[in-house]
């Protein structure tokens, strides 16, 4: 930019719309339509790391707070690739988020007391031991029991089958909202909504769709 002022640099990469790194100390950029974001809102160009939160803060804070059963330190260093302790510290310190102490490991939850009773409960189910052998993969299923699992799905009607979608997203884990996606032909966001859906409680078991959603009643017309 033919400066060497540093404010130079950084007035000018704001007129482009730029965004940092949230590894590497923040010291990459990047513009955001350049990062190709995955369904947790990352992307990195070999080994930086950007998130559409902004930076570790930010996006340690949405991963928690939108998590279905909160994150230790090490399970969410495993997806973000950085180093996250202290930053979770930070947070906890400053009651952006809640921590509990959950078989003998820092579990860090939301800060809302509803979604931390959610998270709480179903951290303790995970934990329980409890497990009949519904977690699978795509890749390796059989083609008899990929289409019996699709025919059922065609089933459902429009909310059962997103809350569906949702559910089968979380046992796969990491990457699970794609892998679902393809397999019914859903976009990626129906099911990661459908996810939120489920272990969020935020359902209405009243409604198949919202009010005002769907085709709009035709008068009939009836012949002279």
């Amino acid at each position: 930019m033919n400066t060497s002022s540093t404010m130079t640099v950084f007035r000018k990469l704001k007129e482009l719309g730029y965004l940092s790194s949230y590894s590497h100390r923040g010291k990459y950029y990047t513009l955001f339509e350049i990062a190709d974001f995955d369904e947790f809102g990352l992307w990195s160009y070999q080994t930086v790391w950007f998130s559409k939160y902004g930076n570790l803060v930010e996006t340690s804070r949405e991963f928690i707070e939108n998590s279905s059963a909160g994150f230790t330190v090490r399970e969410l260093e495993s997806i973000l690739h950085v180093e996250v302790k202290h930053t979770l510290l930070k947070l906890f310190q400053e009651k952006r988020i809640h921590r509990e102490r959950l078989s003998d490991v820092y579990v860090y939850l939301s800060s809302d007391k509803d979604r931390q009773r959610s998270q709480i409960l179903l951290r303790q189910d995970m934990e329980s031991g409890f497990d009949i052998g519904l977690t699978y993969e795509i890749e390796v299923l059989s083609h008899e029991l990929k289409a019996a699992i699709i025919l059922f799905f065609s089933l459902l009607d429009e909310r059962q089958r997103r809350l569906y979608a949702g559910l089968e997203s979380f046992k796969l884990g990491h990457g699970g909202d794609k892998k679902i996606a393809q397999l019914f032909g859903l976009d990626v966001h129906t099911v990661a909504k459908g996810r939120r859906e489920v272990f969020g409680g935020d359902i209405d078991t009243k409604r198949i769709r919202k009010k005002g959603a769907g085709r709009k009643p035709v008068e009939k017309k009836l012949r002279k």
